[in-house]
């Protein structure tokens, strides 16, 4: 088996599940230290016990690299997919077979753990066609939001990494919807992506009549197209749980379906916002739907099974579901309003 990607493949299980991110990034560090070598010299280095004495390896890693290399799976790996089945399915069942993107993601640039590059071979490897970049904006200091002059930085590595082939890289962001309703970007800035998610991440428990009329000035913004985990709730996980926020949904859908902008299927098992009751809702006053992971790791990927789970149990057609949409198609109906 590849070294590498037994490595991959263990980091993404471990992420996928939900284990200390120290895990995962053990294993893909190892990666990248044995990405260099070719597979001659790398089966030097086990057998001459260089490599157990390299930087960024471990015991564990150095024994899934040593077990790869004799042509094995690593126990390791036999291990995980005994425990949690396999990184990839073999087939993808009816309506997440039909998701071609993924429109909320973050990399390393601000609150996520890798690269742009190892989010994208993740997204590719679970079917996606494109895959919305949408880090942080400058308010979420806790996150790392980006500056202007970052996320300008960002769309020239995006333009390089599309160069290259591959699944096709979107600019985006996950924009904080400020108090007053405001995006926390420039309109300039804005302007020049393909996509925007706009969330609440602060004063969640504001009064309903406040927070209503803070998502509806947001959403009446022409360069949003995405309203992002809308109640702001966390249902399980190691953060807690959190009640989500109040406000007039039926105003706020209905204001959604207005505008064009679709209500986000948030597949992150701690969230599974919005609601199912809200889901029906807004499918009643005939919303747009994105099924997105907000994943901050390869392995998060796999969250979208979660997400067309619950858009198909509560009876969402994929038709109006964007992220179904080809790439071309999604992009006409983004930059429409603008």
């Amino acid at each position: 088996m590849d070294p590498v990607a037994a490595l991959e493949e263990i980091a993404f299980l471990l992420e996928r599940d939900r284990a200390s991110s120290f895990k995962s990034k053990a294993f893909r560090r190892a990666a990248d230290v044995i990405g260099e070598y070719s597979a001659d010299e790398l089966a030097a280095r086990v057998r001459d016990g260089r490599l157990k004495r390299t930087k960024g390896i471990g015991d564990t890693t150095y024994t899934v690299i040593a077990e790869a290399v004799a042509g094995e799976v690593p126990a390791y790996l036999a291990d995980l997919r005994t425990k949690s089945g396999p990184a990839i399915a073999v087939s993808q069942p009816g309506l997440r077979a039909q998701l071609k993107g993924d429109l909320h993601s973050h990399t390393e640039w601000s609150d996520g753990t890798t690269p742009i590059a190892t989010m994208a071979r993740a997204a590719a490897l679970v079917g996606l066609e494109y895959l919305v970049i949408s880090d942080h904006s400058p308010n979420l200091t806790v996150a790392n939001g980006l500056s202007v002059e970052r996320l300008q930085q960002q769309l020239g590595v995006l333009d390089e990494l599309n160069d290259g082939g591959g699944i096709r890289l979107l600019s985006g962001i996950e924009t904080d919807i400020l108090l007053d309703g405001t995006l926390d970007q420039t309109p300039e800035m804005l302007g020049r992506l393909d996509v925007v998610v706009a969330s609440v991440h602060s004063k969640l428990r504001m009064e309903s009549r406040e927070m209503t009329e803070r998502m509806l000035r947001a959403i009446e913004n022409p360069r949003m197209n995405v309203l992002g985990h809308c109640t702001g709730r966390l249902v399980e996980g190691n953060r807690g749980t959190r009640p989500q926020s109040t406000f007039d949904a039926k105003v706020v859908f209905t204001e959604c379906a207005e505008h064009d902008v679709a209500v986000e299927i948030n597949s992150r098992p701690e969230r599974q916002d919005p609601s199912d009751e809200l889901i029906q809702l807004a499918l009643e006053v005939g919303c747009l739907f994105s099924i997105d992971t907000d994943a901050h790791a390869p392995g998060h990927f796999s969250f979208l099974d979660l997400g067309a789970a619950r858009a198909e149990a509560n009876g969402v057609p994929a038709e109006r579901i964007v992220t179904t949409w080809p790439a071309d198609r999604l992009l006409d109906w983004a930059a429409s309003k603008r």
